[in-house]
């Protein structure tokens, strides 16, 4: 029996509407206990409009490890991104929704033979390597590949370091793995980097784009006469109070400086930068103890236990060494008090926050954390018995009215209303007025 998936719905909303407002219906219609995520798709259509603005040369190609769920990956097909894709599943993804192959590069230096089968199969034909062994494999899986050679260049400071695994230097490694691919026969049409996801520092970017701009010159030199590509990776921040404006204008100059010539075609691999402000989750306090301070015995500090953890959405705190903030839904005005939150897990590893501080909380209370969409969802496990939060997409109605007309999204996908029902109930409280018309004016800004 074929199994059906369902399309995920999504909540359009008419009038004045937060985040927040729409947790607080949601929570106060009673039926809701498990933890959940409210996804803003304008968040998302928004930062593409930004990125061209600040960048309208570079091609994002959205890295779907960073948050592989089917909805928003749809949306940035729909608004014309391409896609870094790292495994056979995530191009299975990606070409499922009909995105072309020329729209992906398989950005994996270290790729399974099965899976670049698989790529050659369904005509993904861009793909890095980094080393003599994988030139090898590739000669012998998959020789009429386009390949980009993957460089290090390490920012000084980054959220999760990837030249400790991946990238050859650019001075003593790359020169030979250009001539050694030249030698296979293998066609080599460009260069990448990555500078570490979340990098900090922006500078990094002109050292690498002009390091890439001198293995151009030694890969036409040994025999690469279609050079073509420049992939600048990835590290775009993506937080609700970041900004790219400083880093897009390092690399506009130094694209500027080093590749002027138009021919040469320049992507990039933002992940967290579309992902992370998009998703806010809300989570139930279900248990709480009073504890004694080991400083001062006359001093108590709370522990409060919620549905999800770092096993669940929380595995940020651990693989992506991110700083969660707790804000609690509802102000009691209480004054915040030195406290700990924990997940549900029984594994005392389990802890979300080891010191906060947060007004007095009671059963049944509800935080809400944002910027939760990056790397928390594709990497979450049901550990203990407890559940992956469910996503909740919305929209604002003017906005629907375009995303609705744009393949791979569908009409039927846009549901009126406010969904505040549990889905697996499979009911919605209907809107308290009419879905306002379309306003083209509002959407060809937000899409440009």
């Amino acid at each position: 029996m074929k199994v059906v998936e369902e399309e995920q719905l999504i909540t359009v909303m008419d009038g004045p509407w937060s985040t927040t407002d729409l947790i607080r219906e949601i929570v106060e219609s009673g039926t809701q206990e498990d933890p959940f995520y409210v996804m803003d798709l304008g968040e998302v259509v928004a930062r593409y409009h930004r990125w061209k603005e600040l960048m309208p040369r570079v091609e994002p190609f959205y890295a779907v490890k960073c948050n592989d769920d089917k909805l928003l990956v749809s949306t940035l097909a729909a608004l014309g991104t391409g896609f870094d894709c790292a495994s056979k599943a995530e191009i299975e993804l990606v070409t499922s929704i009909g995105v072309a192959p020329d729209r992906i590069i398989f950005a994996n230096p270290a790729k399974m033979a099965s899976h670049i089968r698989f790529a050659s199969a369904v005509g993904v034909d861009v793909m890095t390597f980094d080393s003599e062994t994988e030139l090898m494999k590739i000669k012998q899986y998959m020789p009429h590949a386009q390949l980009v050679i993957r460089i290090r260049c390490d920012a000084a400071s980054a959220q999760c370091p990837l030249g400790i695994k991946f990238g050859c230097d650019p001075v003593t490694e790359a020169p030979r793995l250009l001539k050694l691919a030249a030698v296979f026969g293998l066609d080599v049409i460009g260069v990448s980097f990555h500078v570490g996801s979340g990098a900090s520092e922006t500078d990094v970017y002109a050292r690498a784009i002009a390091l890439s701009r001198a293995l151009f010159l030694v890969g036409h030199n040994v025999g690469h006469k279609a050079m073509r590509i420049l992939d600048i990776g990835g590290g775009f921040p993506g937080g609700t109070h970041t900004s790219i404006q400083e880093v897009s204008a390092v690399i506009n100059s130094a694209l500027e400086e080093h590749f002027p010539d138009r021919s040469v075609r320049v992507i990039a691999e933002p992940g967290r930068y579309f992902a992370a402000a998009a998703y806010t989750l809300a989570a139930m306090v279900h248990a709480k103890r009073e504890v004694t301070s080991k400083e001062c015995a006359d001093e108590t500090h709370t522990m409060y236990f919620i549905n999800d953890g770092v096993y669940g959405s929380f595995n940020c705190v651990l693989y992506d060494h991110q700083h969660v903030v707790a804000e609690p839904l509802n102000d009691n005005g209480s004054v915040p008090a030195p406290c700990s939150v924990w997940g549900p897990t029984c594994d005392g590893l389990d802890c979300v926050l080891p010191a906060t501080r947060l007004p007095s909380l009671a059963i049944g209370d509800w935080l809400i954390f944002r910027d939760m969409g990056a790397y928390t969802l594709p990497v979450a496990s049901p550990f203990n018995g407890f559940p992956v939060p469910t996503v909740r997409p919305v929209v604002d109605a003017r906005l629907a009215c375009i995303l609705k007309e744009l393949r791979p999204l569908s009409a039927s996908q846009f549901a009126a209303g406010r969904v505040v029902e549990s889905p697996a109930l499979g009911t919605s409280r209907p809107a308290s007025r009419a879905a306002s018309p379309c306003r083209a004016v509002f959407v060809e800004c937000a899409l440009k």
